[in-house]
C-alpha cells in the first residue's frame, strides 16, 4: 500500500476516533437513517471508483492527445509543482463549489452535502455521485500526473485531506487556540490561509440571521485564501448555532445520490438552492 494511502487512512481514522471520543461519531444531532447511507455510498464511490477512474481517464486522454509530453514536468521545482496543483485543483474546486451555490442544476448535485444537520468528518465526501465525476480539478490533476507530477500529488492530497477533514469535524481544533491571546496574530494568518473549522462551519450554518453563518461564501477547500482573494470570505471566529439550510425541502435518498436520474420532488421550488431559500427577518 502506498505511503500516501496509509497517511490518508491514518488521518481519517485519527479524526474518526477523536469524534467517537468527544462527540459520538455515529449518532449526530438530528441525523436520519438516510444520512448514513448517503455518506457511506458517496465516500466509497468517490475513493473507490470515481476519483481513480477520472484520474486514469484524464491521463489517458492527455496521452492520446499529446503523447510527446508524458513526464514533461517531472523535473520542475517542487514549489512550482505544488503551485500548479493549488491553482488547477484547489482554486478550480473553489470556483466549482461557488458555482454550485449559484447555479440551480449544479446545486442539485451538491445539496446532499448541506442536507446534513450536523458537522462531522462524515461530510467530507458527502455529495451526489455525479458531482465529483464532473469536478474540473480532478480531471486537471490527472493531466498533471500524466505530465510527471504524480510524486507531488501523493503529498498534496494528504495535506489537503488533513485540512478539509479538520475543517468538517465537529471537534474544532481552532476553537481553543482563539482563546490564547499571544497566538492571535498567528491564527490571523492561519485562518486567512487554510480552511479552519470556524470558517468552514460558517458555510454550513442553518440560519441566515445567525452571525456565525456565511452560506454564500467560505467556499475554500484546502486554501481559504481563495475566499479572501475573490471576496467571499467571512471570518468571525464563532460557530453557527445549528447546521443545514433553513427552509430547504427534504430530498429523498435517490435524489441526494443520483439526481437527475432521480429528479427532484414535484413541489420543490425553482431555482433549487439558497437562491430559493427565504431570508429570515
Amino acid at each position: 500500500m502506498p505511503t500516501s494511502t496509509i497517511a490518508i487512512l491514518a488521518i481519517y481514522l485519527g479524526f474518526a476516533l477523536l469524534e467517537l471520543w468527544r462527540s459520538n461519531l455515529f449518532s449526530k444531532a438530528e441525523q436520519t437513517r438516510d444520512d448514513g447511507i448517503v455518506e457511506i455510498v458517496s465516500t466509497v464511490m468517490l475513493l473507490g471508483v470515481t476519483q481513480p477512474a477520472v484520474l486514469f481517464t484524464s491521463a489517458a486522454i492527455a496521452g492520446w492527445i499529446a503523447p510527446e509530453y508524458a513526464g514533461a514536468l517531472a523535473g520542475i521545482n517542487i514549489f512550482a509543482a505544488i503551485a500548479l496543483f493549488l491553482i488547477l485543483d484547489d482554486m478550480m474546486q473553489y470556483w466549482w463549489h461557488r458555482a454550485s451555490h449559484s447555479t440551480p442544476w449544479l446545486y442539485n448535485l451538491h445539496r446532499a452535502h448541506h442536507n446534513a444537520r450536523y458537522m462531522s468528518i462524515r461530510l467530507v465526501y458527502r455529495n451526489n455521485v455525479i458531482y465529483y465525476a464532473m469536478m474540473p480539478g480532478i480531471w486537471l490533476s490527472g493531466v498533471l500526473i500524466y505530465l510527471g507530477l504524480g510524486w507531488v500529488y501523493a503529498g498534496y492530497i494528504v495535506v489537503k485531506l488533513l485540512v478539509i477533514t479538520g475543517a468538517h469535524s465537529d471537534v474544532a481544533w481552532d476553537k481553543p487556540l482563539y482563546k490564547i491571546k499571544w497566538l492571535s496574530p498567528v491564527m490571523w494568518v492561519v485562518e486567512r490561509t487554510i480552511s479552519t473549522p470556524a470558517t468552514h462551519h460558517a458555510h454550513h450554518g442553518r440560519h441566515a440571521d445567525d452571525p456565525g453563518t456565511h452560506y454564500k461564501g467560505n467556499y475554500g477547500n484546502l486554501l481559504f485564501f481563495w475566499d479572501v482573494l475573490f471576496g467571499t470570505a467571512k471570518i468571525t471566529r464563532t460557530f453557527p448555532q445549528s447546521y443545514g439550510v433553513e427552509n430547504l425541502p427534504e430530498a429523498k435518498l435517490g435524489q441526494q445520490l443520483l439526481w437527475p436520474i432521480f429528479p427532484e420532488n414535484k413541489d420543490m421550488p425553482e431555482p433549487v438552492g439558497e437562491e430559493a431559500v427565504p431570508k429570515t427577518a
